[in-house]
C-alpha cells in the first residue's frame, strides 16, 4: 500500500490540500497521514518551563491541535480515505523529514503560502526545507488565493 504523507497547518491552504489528498489517496488506493507538527516544548528552544499554568496553558493548546487533526481525519475518512491523524511535537522540517522516514512515505503533498523570496531568506521555508532532503517526491499546492472549490483532478 502507498503511503501519503500530508503535513497540515490549519491555515487556510488546509481544505484545498485535503482535498487534493483525498483526491489521491482515493486514486491509488493509498494510506493518507495527515501530520501535525505542533511547536516545541519551551525548553528545547532555551526557555525554563516556567510555572504550572504555563504547562498547563501549552498542555491544553497540544490536546486542542490533536483533536482538530483528529477531525481533519475523520472528515477525510467519511470520503472513503484510508487516514489516520498524527500529532507530533517539535522542530517542523526535522519532525516531517522524520516521519516521512519512518512511515515510508511514498509521497508527500503540502501546501505553500505563496510568500515572496525575502520571507523565505529571513525565515526559511517548511516547504523548501522538506523539498531539500526528502527521499520521495513531493507536490506542492499553490493555494495562494485559492478555494477548496479551485481544486479540481487533473
Amino acid at each position: 500500500m502507498q503511503n501519503i504523507i500530508v503535513p497540515v497547518d490549519f491555515s487556510d491552504q488546509t481544505d484545498a490540500v485535503l482535498q487534493l489528498a483525498g483526491q489521491l489517496g482515493l486514486a491509488f488506493g493509498a494510506h493518507v497521514w495527515l501530520l501535525h507538527i505542533a511547536a516545541p516544548e519551551p525548553e528545547f528552544i532555551g526557555y525554563r518551563p516556567g510555572p504550572d499554568s504555563v504547562r498547563d496553558q501549552v498542555a491544553k493548546g497540544l490536546r486542542a491541535e490533536h483533536q482538530q487533526v483528529q477531525l481533519l481525519a475523520k472528515q477525510l475518512g467519511s470520503r472513503g480515505v484510508e487516514v489516520t491523524a498524527l500529532a507530533v511535537q517539535g522542530p517542523t522540517v526535522e519532525k516531517i523529514l522524520a516521519q516521512m522516514e519512518k512511515l515510508d512515505a511514498d509521497l508527500v503533498i503540502m501546501g505553500s503560502h505563496g510568500h515572496g523570496a525575502i520571507y523565505r531568506t529571513l525565515l526559511g521555508s517548511v516547504s523548501e526545507g522538506v523539498l531539500h532532503d526528502a527521499a520521495c517526491p513531493v507536490l506542492i499546492v499553490p493555494v495562494k488565493d485559492r478555494g477548496i472549490s479551485d481544486v479540481r483532478p487533473g
